[in-house]
């Protein structure tokens, strides 16, 4: 089988900042109390839905911020036991809840603030029952964690949560490595940017402008 190579685009003319990623992302994996996977941004003002600029010349966009499943990603040259690691198949930076010692190194060598979290405490959840898939890896203490690019949906040839709940269609994921791909052909049509790509990361997470 051919190697692939998974990306999301985020149409940044189409995010409403409506939170419906960054919730279908918490609900499906489970997610503990004040873990986020994902997160809307503004750019633009200070705060969400602020423009910057003085009227009429206002500018504001949206971006949404998780892991971006580098090509060369910083977090695995880092991980000392091969806790975070590329899934050579498909590109997806993964993480090995059980083989994670907790040294939190891969959240010290990624550049992209707050796309990982760490689990001090034995996780806390707001209800008392497990949501989401039940295939999603249990959530446990001292231990590294982020978006999967919901992995265990990809295992069943399903897109991530967030791509499914996006009422705005601003999210498409897809093969960048098929030509032929949804991905493939917007990033010929649209202009395109990625989050600090002076770092030479190569992320898989691409801004379509």
């Amino acid at each position: 089988m051919a190697e692939s190579k998974l990306v999301m685009l985020v149409d940044t003319k189409r995010c409403i900042a409506c939170n419906s990623c960054a919730v279908a992302c918490k609900v499906e994996n489970n997610l503990p109390k004040d873990v986020w996977w994902n997160r809307v941004m503004t750019v633009g003002g200070p705060h969400l839905d602020a423009p910057s600029g003085t009227y009429p010349n206002l500018e504001m966009y949206n971006v949404t911020v998780a892991c971006q499943h580098c090509e060369n990603p910083a977090c695995v040259k880092v991980c000392p036991v091969g806790a975070t690691y590329k899934d050579p198949e498909t590109g997806v930076v993964r993480q090995d809840y059980d083989k994670c010692i907790g040294c939190r190194m891969c959240m010290s060598a990624c550049p992209y603030n707050g796309v990982r979290s760490f689990n001090w405490e034995e996780p806390a959840y707001h209800l008392d029952f497990a949501t989401g898939d039940q295939d999603v890896a249990p959530h446990q203490k001292h231990v590294v964690e982020k978006c999967t690019f919901c992995w265990h949906r990809l295992a069943k040839g399903l897109a991530p949560a967030c791509v499914e709940a996006c009422s705005a269609r601003a999210r498409i994921f897809g093969d960048a490595s098929d030509p032929d791909s949804a991905v493939s052909q917007k990033l010929k049509e649209r202009s395109s940017m990625r989050l600090l790509e002076d770092r030479d990361t190569e992320p898989s997470v691409y801004f379509l402008r």
